[in-house]
């Protein structure tokens, strides 16, 4: 089976593994997905996360984060689509509930925040946002 927006299907495994309380979840590993978890594992949003190796193919198995019983994910919404891309300028970086949450920004250094990337003065694509 082929996935046209695996960042879509990683940031869905994630939402549906926090509403019913799984304490892990597991993904088809790539690049841009553990750079994508290892965001959400700096900004405190998971626990961690371990890439495994089985039957010669690559999984991510990532460790949610639940504080007092409720998931440390709010929400997560895909906001560069394939079909639609959104790309935001340096100035122009989105806040999300003004500042409660953050957005996840691919730029020509990598993925960051959309706090540092306002900071490194560096525009690109918006990929999510989590709150």
């Amino acid at each position: 089976m082929t996935i046209t927006d695996p960042i879509a299907d990683a940031l869905t495994r994630i939402r549906n593994a926090a509403m019913v309380n799984h304490e892990t979840v597991s993904m088809p590993h790539s690049k841009l997905k553990e750079e994508l978890i290892k965001v959400l594992k700096n900004e405190g949003y998971v626990e961690g996360y371990v890439v495994e190796e089985k039957e010669g193919f690559k999984y991510i198995n990532v460790t949610l984060k639940y504080v007092n019983g409720s998931s440390a994910i709010m929400g997560l919404k895909r906001v560069s689509k394939p079909g639609l891309r959104v790309y935001s300028k340096a100035k122009n970086m989105p806040r999300v509930f003004d500042g409660m949450g953050i957005a996840v920004i691919s730029t020509s250094k990598g993925l960051m925040t959309e706090k540092a990337a306002r900071e490194n003065k560096l525009g690109g694509e918006v990929l999510c946002q989590v709150w």
